[in-house]
């Protein structure tokens, strides 16, 4: 009707409609793809470096990084529940929370080896070096799922925050690192200047663990799950980030990009997509 009666004004509206249209079908296909129990749930990332020494420790910080750019391109909030400091550069561990919808369902493929090849900055000669990083998702669960801990198969230890944080945090062992004996699984919080809501944000973390730990054994196709405990070294990687010839290659789905600068600033969704065949 608009073009019949050449009414530029209606046709810019009803095009204009129709893009806002096709975004919201979009965003309703998207949900389609998660469907699983966990999905909509916050999540826990563990970034720890592997094999290659202080170029791996510096890795794992860049990695660091890219996941927190990506949450703020996503509108994810965060919170850096641990990070661990190496003496020289980078991190040796860290474990970051995300925040929003469907958190857990965007990051959960997203567990396995990243593999980095680069020119090593720390090598006076300047020689190419390689360097692995282990990245471990789980889903954030929430108080309604029961999962019941003995306090006696806890070790609770406290001890001071390391990294940058001022005088409070030198002074004070405000930072709580719990094991679960039974299981070994362990999880740290330095997070927060008091004692006790670190220790309640390690307790949280620990039932997260613990539950995902619970679904592994329920689950026939455990072998594909225990890869993302498996060894943090050659052969095992899901992506590979060649830095000399600027390209990251993504070795479950085929995906290559050149631009990689861009997905180390959060550029992610070029390979995330993927995982939802869009």
């Amino acid at each position: 009707m608009s073009l019949e009666e050449n009414d530029s004004k209606s046709l810019l509206e009803v095009n204009n409609e129709i893009i806002l249209l096709n975004k919201r079908m979009k965003k309703i296909e998207l949900m389609c793809y998660f469907f699983e129990k966990n999905d909509r749930c916050n999540c826990y990332m563990d970034i720890q470096p592997g094999s290659g020494g202080i170029d791996a420790q510096d890795w794992a910080s860049i990695l660091l990084r890219m996941y927190l750019k990506w949450a703020d391109r996503n509108n994810f909030k965060t919170d850096i529940i641990y990070k661990s400091s190496s003496e020289i550069a980078g991190i040796k561990s860290a474990t970051v929370k995300f925040l929003g919808s469907y958190a857990y369902g965007w990051l959960k493929k997203e567990t396995g080896i990243h593999r980095l090849v680069r020119k090593s900055p720390f090598d006076s000669n300047g020689k190419r070096h390689t360097s692995f990083c282990s990245i471990f998702v789980y889903p954030d669960i929430n108080d309604k799922i029961e999962i019941k801990i003995n306090l006696s198969d806890l070790r609770i230890d406290v001890y001071r925050s390391s990294g940058a944080g001022g005088q409070h945090v030198n002074r004070t062992e405000s930072a709580v690192r719990i094991t679960h004996l039974p299981t070994k699984i362990t999880t740290q919080c330095q997070s927060d200047r008091s004692q006790h809501k670190n220790k309640e944000k390690a307790i949280n973390q620990l039932k997260s663990k613990l539950y995902e730990f619970e679904l592994r054994k329920k689950n026939k196709d455990k072998k594909i799950i225990e890869k993302s405990k498996s060894k943090i070294a050659w052969g095992n990687q899901i992506r590979s980030y060649i830095f000399d010839n600027s390209i990251v290659k993504d070795l479950r789905t085929g995906i290559e990009s050149k631009k990689i600068q861009s997905i180390l600033d959060g550029d992610l969704n070029i390979f995330l997509n993927k995982n939802f065949n869009i």
